[in-house]
C-alpha cells in the first residue's frame, strides 16, 4: 500500500473542475486545509464565493476523487466560503461595510434589468451572502414596489440614512423618500448628486455584495457610477432581440472603457414557455446573448425564460426566488448568482482595509 501523502490528495482534488471557477479547486486556492491521520483524510475547502445550493456536490465530489486514492479508508469534506473584498477602478476607494459593489446594466429599456437585479441579489442572499440593493433610478424607481417595502428610512444622527429591509436584504431607493407617483424632474447634476448622497449616506451593514440597479441606457448616472463609485463588476441584461442586443453592446462597451470588467451577459425573456400548454416559443429570437457572448469574449450567466409569474411575483412585492425558491426560474436566478460571484472571486483582491490609515495632524 502506498503512502498517503498531501501531494497525493491534492493531485486527486485536481481531477475535479468546479464549474462556476472553471477551474481546480487547487488552482483556484481554494484548498485551506489537508489532514492526513493513517488512512483518514480531511479536506476543508474554503471559496471565494457564496455556494450554499452546490455545498454538497462540490463536497461529494472531492470526497469521492479522495477515496478513490490507493491507502485512504475513510475522507471527511467540508466546505465553506469567504467572501473578500476586491480590486475597483484605480482612483477610487472601497467604501466603508461594502466588500463589492456589482452593477446591473442595461443599453435600453424594458428588458427586465430591475427584475434581473433584484432576483440576482436574492439569490446572492439565499447562497449564503449578506447583500444589498441599492436603486439608481432616480426618475423611475422600482425597487420599492419589488420588494414590497413601504415607508420612509430613519435616520438616527441627522445626517445619514438606515437602509429599509425586506427579505434579508438592505436597501435604498429614492422611492422610499418620494411619493411613488411623484415625478422627479431633475437635470442630471441633481440626479448624479442624489445617486452620491444616496450610495455614500447609507449606513450598509457589513456587506459583500451591494448590488446597484442602474437606469438604461449610457448616460449621466452611469458616467457618475464609473467615476466616482467603486465598481467591482458589472452585469449587462438584454433580451435576444437584435435591436436590445445593439444597446447592450454599447453598455458593454462603455464599462471597458472606464476599466469596469464585465462579469457577464444575462439574456432575459430568451423563450416564451405558455402557461396553458408549455409550448416553448422565442419571440425575441435566439442565441443573440451567446453570439455577443462570443463576439466579446464575456460569459454568457445564464437565459431567464418570459414566464407570467416572474412578472406578478415583482410586480406584488414579492420576487420570484422568494415567492417560489424550488422553481426552474429560482434555479437559474441561483445560478447566474454563484457564476456572478465566483467570476468576482477571481479578480484582484483589495489589501485596503488591511492597512492603517495613515492621519497627518499638525501640531
Amino acid at each position: 500500500m502506498s503512502e498517503v501523502t498531501k501531494e497525493v490528495i491534492e493531485a486527486a482534488i485536481k481531477g475535479y473542475v468546479e464549474p462556476h471557477l472553471g477551474r481546480d479547486l487547487v488552482a483556484a486556492h481554494a484548498i485551506k486545509h489537508i489532514q492526513i491521520d493513517g488512512d483518514q483524510v480531511r479536506v476543508e475547502i474554503v471559496l471565494g464565493f457564496p455556494a450554499k445550493g452546490v455545498q454538497a456536490v462540490i463536497a461529494d465530489a472531492v470526497k469521492a476523487l479522495v477515496l478513490a486514492v490507493d491507502g485512504v479508508a475513510s475522507a471527511e469534506v467540508t466546505v465553506g466560503w469567504e467572501i473578500k473584498a476586491h480590486s475597483v477602478q484605480k482612483s477610487l476607494k472601497p467604501i466603508d461595510n461594502v466588500k463589492n459593489i456589482i452593477a446591473v446594466a442595461s443599453g435600453k429599456g424594458g428588458v427586465g434589468k430591475s427584475t434581473t437585479a433584484v432576483n440576482l441579489a436574492l439569490a446572492l442572499s439565499a447562497e449564503g451572502a449578506t447583500v444589498g440593493i441599492l436603486d439608481a433610478d432616480i426618475y423611475g424607481p422600482s425597487q420599492p414596489r419589488m420588494l414590497g417595502i413601504s415607508g420612509k428610512p430613519e435616520s438616527k444622527d441627522g445626517n445619514s440614512l438606515e437602509p429599509m429591509t425586506s427579505y434579508h436584504l438592505q436597501a435604498m431607493s429614492i422611492g422610499f423618500l418620494i411619493e411613488e407617483e411623484t415625478p422627479m424632474i431633475w437635470r442630471g447634476p441633481m440626479v448624479t448628486q442624489a445617486l452620491e448622497q444616496l450610495l455614500n449616506d447609507t449606513n450598509w451593514s457589513n456587506l459583500d455584495y451591494l448590488v446597484i440597479d442602474l437606469p438604461p441606457g449610457t448616460g449621466d448616472t452611469q458616467l457618475t457610477l464609473a467615476q466616482k463609485v467603486p465598481v467591482s463588476g458589472a452585469i449587462i441584461v438584454t433580451t435576444p432581440q437584435d435591436i436590445a442586443l445593439l444597446d447592450a453592446r454599447k453598455g458593454l462597451k462603455m464599462f471597458q472603457k472606464v476599466e469596469v470588467p464585465v462579469l457577464g451577459i444575462v439574456e432575459n425573456m430568451s423563450i416564451h414557455i405558455c402557461s396553458k400548454c408549455g409550448h416553448e416559443e422565442p419571440i425575441f429570437g435566439s442565441g443573440g446573448g451567446q453570439s455577443m457572448s462570443d463576439q466579446y469574449g464575456v460569459e454568457l450567466l445564464g437565459s431567464l425564460p418570459l414566464e407570467l409569474h416572474i412578472r406578478e411575483e415583482t410586480d406584488s412585492g414579492k420576487p420570484t426566488v422568494v415567492a417560489q425558491p424550488d422553481c426552474r426560474a429560482t434555479a437559474i436566478y441561483r445560478e447566474i448568482a454563484r457564476k456572478t460571484a465566483a467570476k468576482l472571486s477571481l479578480q484582484a483582491k483589495d489589501y485596503a482595509a488591511k492597512f492603517p490609515r495613515i492621519v497627518i495632524q499638525n501640531n
